[in-house]
């Protein structure tokens, strides 16, 4: 009914319609207010029971500001044979495969990069489990969940995190059919082919793939760079650029199909190279996937009390007493000599005079901007020569001792404990272009307000910050 047809409606006093339209809508805010309220209280549903009408409310609102740590509210139920049948038909989700080290698969799902992409995308991302490379391929793989706080980083970023183990059953060797963007061969020459990964096989996935278009490399200026955008890859997810860049794809493997990218659970095959201004850029402090999600990434507590415990029994501390205060070094040399070409290892790699040096401008800056003495530094490192860890025990550092690690652990614990001690220290001393001192760099400085530095390689470039 419009105000021409009643003109009494204008002859309300403006102070009285104001009044009126305040309180119409302190009523509606507080009807929303009390809806929110038994919502939120309602107990969560069952996810082996509960009646149909429960099971459509979750469907029809899956997405409750309340819910967004349950990750049981974005399944049907427990892991199923073949992972669409787990999956809600209103809920869109996002994935993706790793190929590279183990602190670089660590940046590519947080690299934080898949969380970030389901947030730009508004998906639910679904981790694979970490699988073994540098620490050899006979070690089994581990899942996301036995090395990061997942409930704690649901949590923070506001949104659910899933993991393939809870989709579908580890055990099931039913083969299920996806298609998914190609952005390895879009980013590259070098290989004609998409990025290669052992997880879809892990999951009994037929992966059907769809060459992506060139124009998600980042900055035409970074011409032979292979990293992609952000947003470039965020608009693959949606209908309209979807339709329109899809060319013909791929057959799978197995069943020889050809399948455009799914609609549902998006899927890149590789997100390690990812950016969303210039390559690189977690060595930077804008980079919006730490900000948005990898400082966010918190170990489990089960990992960081055996870290503690091997503090400990480095320092001789008694399991009763307080961790004294740290600083933790990380020098990577193992297959970073590969980079040194025909320059000797001793003028390649900084010698531990540099090292010192570092450690102790990091213990003066905590000491004058905290007040805090810091006795106890600790080495960790790839390195296997003796002569070198009798040097660094001769600086007073300690080491931490893993012979039995592997045995009592397991084979992915020597790097597991080494990364959680480097990343809870008050200060962390690493070494350039290795991604587990990036990483392990910004945790220090997020988490503990510490101090850092970064060793640049050789002997005469050593000094420079």
């Amino acid at each position: 009914m419009s105000f021409a047809k009643e003109p009494t409606t204008l002859c309300i006093p403006r102070r009285r319609y104001v009044y009126i339209v305040s309180f119409l809508l302190i009523g509606v805010s507080f009807v929303g207010l009390l809806s929110s309220t038994i919502w939120s209280l309602r107990p969560h549903i069952d996810r082996l029971g509960g009646d149909n009408e429960d099971r459509t409310l979750v469907e029809q609102s899956p997405l409750q500001e309340s819910e967004h740590s349950e990750s049981q509210n974005y399944l049907k139920g427990p892991p199923a044979n073949n992972f669409r049948d787990n999956l809600f038909s209103n809920i869109k989700y996002i994935t993706s495969w790793i190929s590279a080290g183990w602190t670089n698969d660590v940046m590519t799902y947080a690299s934080m990069n898949l969380i970030y992409l389901g947030i730009l995308t508004d998906r639910v991302p679904i981790l694979p489990m970490f699988v073994p490379s540098h620490i050899g391929g006979d070690v089994p793989p581990i899942n996301f969940g036995d090395v990061f706080d997942v409930s704690r980083l649901a949590k923070n970023i506001r949104k659910p995190v899933l993991e393939w183990h809870q989709v579908k059953n580890s055990s099931s060797r039913e083969l299920d059919e996806l298609g998914c963007w190609n952005i390895w061969e879009a980013v590259q020459d070098r290989e004609q082919f998409p990025r290669r990964s052992v997880v879809p096989d892990l999951l009994s996935l037929d992966l059907s793939y769809t060459k992506a278009p060139t124009w998600i490399k980042i900055i035409p200026r970074y011409e032979h760079d292979q990293h992609s955008s952000f947003s470039a890859l965020a608009t693959l997810g949606f209908p309209e650029i979807r339709k329109e860049q899809i060319v013909e794809p791929l057959e799978s493997p197995y069943h020889h199909i050809k399948l455009p990218p799914d609609e549902q659970v998006l899927c890149y095959d590789y997100l390690y190279y990812v950016s969303a201004h210039q390559p690189y850029e977690f060595d930077f402090d804008y980079s919006p996937a730490w900000l948005f999600v990898g400082q966010h990434m918190h170990w489990t507590p089960r990992l960081v009390s055996l870290a503690e415990e091997y503090l400990r029994r480095a320092f001789g501390t008694q399991a009763n007493d307080e961790t004294p205060p740290w600083i933790a070094i990380h020098i990577r040399h193992g297959d970073f000599k590969d980079w040194c070409g025909s320059v000797p290892i001793e003028d390649c790699f900084a010698p531990l005079s540099v090292i010192a040096r570092r450690v102790q401008e990091v213990k003066q800056e905590i000491l004058d901007r905290k007040g805090i003495v810091v006795d106890h530094v600790v080495m960790t490192s790839d390195e296997r020569n003796p002569t070198w860890w009798k040097d660094v025990t001769a600086q007073g550092w300690y080491g931490l001792d893993h012979s039995q690690t592997v045995e009592l652990y397991g084979g992915w614990y020597p790097v597991l404990i080494d990364a959680v001690v480097q990343s809870i220290g008050l200060g962390f001393v690493g070494t350039d272009r290795s991604t587990m001192s990036i990483l392990a760099r910004r945790r220090v400085q997020t988490w503990q307000e510490g101090t850092v530095r970064t060793i640049k390689w050789g002997r005469l470039g050593s000094d420079d910050h």
